[in-house]
């Protein structure tokens, strides 16, 4: 029996092992409660009609102050990156961005698109050319897995077609990290953390596995919308703690689900799919935002910054000044309408 196994039966079912880092079939949820809920004020949200959608995004990776290398890697529409002291993977990239005193920005500029668009955000784990590794291959590969699974005009309009192209392609990237790491001594024990974020039509699609999340802000709810797979979390979820405990629990950063663990041959446990509105704002990050940065802060600043880039860099540079001590990654977009 795993320890996820275990770990289930001991809690109940809740799903809940193994420490990030060195430093640390196909059913789908389509709905689940979210952990965090704050009530803050927005312009009123309204139902997107399909074809009007646009999407304005921002995004920041930063090696912060304390690592020497960034094991974070993101993907938006136009540009995949997050490589430390390089212009990312792919060419462009905001990059690890940060130099030495780990608070200068390379620019980017807030982008627009259309739906489809596919976000990824991925936080590698594994010590350094480990987890380098698996969140490339997360970011390299999930697109192409994704988008040729909804080639065909019957997948794009069908919503169970749409959910099992994201479990079966998060399934398939998490076998072939699996399969490196059996075969190369340095990739051993590598892993990664990955959320994302499918907007089509006018549905968004969203799935971790990790603890990177995603949140949305829509009228005056900041909702996370993913749930953290830490240890920690699971026995709060379970009772066994409270909820004010797990964020300095012990366990907080012992994960037992991520892209290379066995128990995610499956793919993500949940997606969650929503409609969109005019109006939403999301936001998508690892930990070393997270972590250090409040969801009541989070949700100000995503309230109160119209530039979805300005709000990455202003979030990233709040997590530094915080002591964030690990690599820090966000994206964020806004929903508006053609």
């Amino acid at each position: 029996m795993s320890l996820y196994s275990w770990l289930q039966k001991l809690l109940g079912g809740v799903a809940p092992g193994r420490r990030k880092a060195s430093n640390r079939g196909l059913e789908t949820t389509v709905d689940y409660p979210a952990t965090s809920t704050i009530s803050t004020e927005l312009e009123s949200s309204s139902p997107v009609a399909p074809g009007t959608l646009k999407l304005r995004y921002g995004v920041v990776s930063a090696v912060g102050t304390v690592r020497e290398h960034n094991e974070d890697r993101y993907y938006v529409p136009d540009r995949m990156g997050g490589a430390s002291g390089s212009s990312g993977i792919g060419g462009g990239g905001v990059g690890g961005g940060l130099g030495g005193s780990g608070f200068g920005f390379i620019p980017f500029e807030t982008r627009e698109t259309v739906p489809p668009a596919l976000f990824i955000v991925a936080d590698g784990m594994g010590g350094q050319q480990a987890g380098e590794k698996a969140s490339s291959m997360a970011v390299e590969h999930l697109p192409d897995e994704i988008f040729k699974r909804l080639a065909s005009s019957a997948a794009q309009d069908d919503e169970k077609l749409v959910l099992r192209a994201i479990k079966e392609a998060v399934a398939n990237i998490n076998q072939e990290i699996l399969s490196l790491a059996s075969i190369e001594t340095e990739f051993t024990n590598m892993g990664t953390t990955v959320v994302l974020a499918l907007l089509h039509k006018d549905r968004v699609y969203i799935t971790g596995i990790g603890d990177s999340r995603a949140y949305r802000l829509r009228d005056n709810r900041f909702e996370q919308l993913t749930r953290d797979h830490s240890l920690a979390d699971a026995l709060g979820e379970a009772g066994t703690i409270t909820r004010e405990e797990v964020a300095t629990h012990k366990f907080k950063n012992v994960l037992y689900l991520y892209l290379g663990s066995k128990d995610a041959r499956g793919g993500p446990e949940e997606v969650r799919v929503m409609d969109v509105c005019r109006g939403d704002r999301f936001l998508m990050a690892t930990d070393g935002l997270t972590g250090v940065v409040k969801d009541e802060r989070l949700a100000e600043v995503l309230r109160t910054h119209d530039d979805p880039q300005e709000t990455a860099q202003v979030l990233v540079s709040e997590a530094l000044e915080n002591g964030s001590k690990d690599n820090v990654t966000c994206e964020v977009i806004h929903v508006v309408v053609a």
